[in-house]
């Protein structure tokens, strides 16, 4: 893989523990600004909100810039707006920074995605795609365990000016590392044509349900993941010391699996999710079930942290293979489909909370949903075979 690939991935990992580093910080967020646990969880929401307008909008408008121009106005966007959510007061505006933060991440992930792809052969997809992911599992091992340290030790708001000073060295990778002309400007009638025959390509069955199940399986991943830390303080019995190594137990295991995820998803896609998605609905009934054993808990959030990414990126690079007639937005859609997901999620889990079905709730939910993503995966294969079978005939 080339190098500069990796250095797209450091930008990745500081984006990535802003996005995932919530599920550590929750709580102080809510006692500090005097909101609930589940307002303090829509933050999390409210950011893939973003990633979901953002990432097929920030790709249509940054058509016409370099692929560098681009990464760049993203990432410099997401380093002032945690300037700010490190300084304010007000849950309103810690909000919207979230918001403006998701939308340049979006765009900067959409960006990443086809410039990841763009160098290498197209029969490496998978671990182009893996590789500069690799940059949201290392955010699980290292950054959101570490915002977490860094929360309780100097509050919340140092985990944001972390994430500020991470992205300082991105910067200066990208000028570095990524031509200013890595990608040609599309201007006038020219440019309004091909966007408008991406647009087309996008309606590909294959390519919907793709889309359709990378948005279920990460809701899954979301929804858990951002009330992990109540999971293991309530229910399981744990003191706050050992959130943030369950928070790095999951992020080691997503790192193996997207890395593993990656090797296989160019050979063996389907085997691959279809074994990974039945273990990935049993996993999550198993640690509902056993939430309030401690060596259960443990284990089962380092092999689902490793499943749930593992079927993730492969989906992630089944949607890119299935979009050839739209290299442009291919990105920008998958970045949009997982985080419809990561949107949907939390706040599923948070309805679960509010209803008062206690902290394991967010845990069925996500049963729920890995299943009914392979049942709409069924509904698919079996519909492609009637019309086959019809066309055949």
């Amino acid at each position: 893989m080339p190098f500069a690939l990796y250095l797209l991935g450091l930008a990745v990992f500081a984006q990535g523990t802003s996005e995932f580093m919530l599920s550590g910080l929750g709580p102080d967020i809510a006692r500090d600004l005097q909101v609930s646990i589940p307002a303090a969880g829509s933050l999390t929401s409210a950011f893939a909100v973003g990633m979901v307008v953002g990432a097929p909008l920030m790709a249509v408008v940054s058509r016409r810039w370099s692929r560098r121009r681009a990464l760049l106005l993203f990432l410099v966007t997401f380093l002032v707006v945690h300037v700010v959510g490190a300084l304010t007061t007000s849950y309103a505006v810690l909000l919207v920074t979230r918001v403006v933060g998701a939308l340049a991440n979006a765009g900067f992930l959409a960006v990443a995605l086809v410039t990841a792809v763009a160098m290498v052969d197209r029969t490496k997809t998978g671990r182009a795609t893996s590789a500069l992911l690799g940059g949201v599992t290392m955010a699980c091992v290292v950054g959101v365990p570490a915002g977490a340290v860094l929360g309780q030790v100097w509050g919340w708001r140092s985990a944001f000016w972390a994430v500020a000073l991470v992205s300082v060295p991105a910067v200066f990778a990208i000028l570095r590392a990524v031509p200013s002309s890595s990608a040609a400007p599309t201007a006038g009638a020219a440019g309004g044509v091909r966007a408008r025959a991406e647009f087309r390509a996008l309606r590909e069955p294959r390519l919907l349900v793709t889309l359709v199940l990378g948005a279920l399986v990460n809701g899954a991943t979301f929804c858990t993941f951002t009330y992990l830390s109540p999971l293991v303080t309530s229910v399981t019995g744990l003191g706050t010391v050992w959130v943030p190594v369950m928070l790095a137990l999951f992020g080691v295991g997503s790192f193996v699996g997207v890395t593993a995820g990656g090797r296989i998803a160019d050979v063996r896609p389907v085997p691959l999710l279809v074994a990974g998605g039945l273990a990935l609905v049993a996993g999550w009934v198993v640690l509902a079930v056993t939430a309030g054993s401690p060596a259960a808990v443990t284990v089962l959030v380092l092999v689902q942290g490793a499943l749930s990414f593992a079927v993730g990126s492969t989906l992630i690079s089944q949607a890119l293979y299935a979009a050839t007639g739209a290299p442009t937005l291919a990105g920008g859609f998958a970045t949009a489909a997982l985080n419809v997901g990561a949107a949907a999620g939390p706040w599923c889990g948070g309805l679960a909370l509010a209803a008062g079905h206690g902290f394991r709730a967010p845990v069925w939910v996500s049963a729920a949903l890995v299943a009914l993503a392979l049942t709409t995966a069924g509904a698919a294969a079996t519909t492609a075979t009637v019309r086959g079978a019809r066309v055949g005939a």
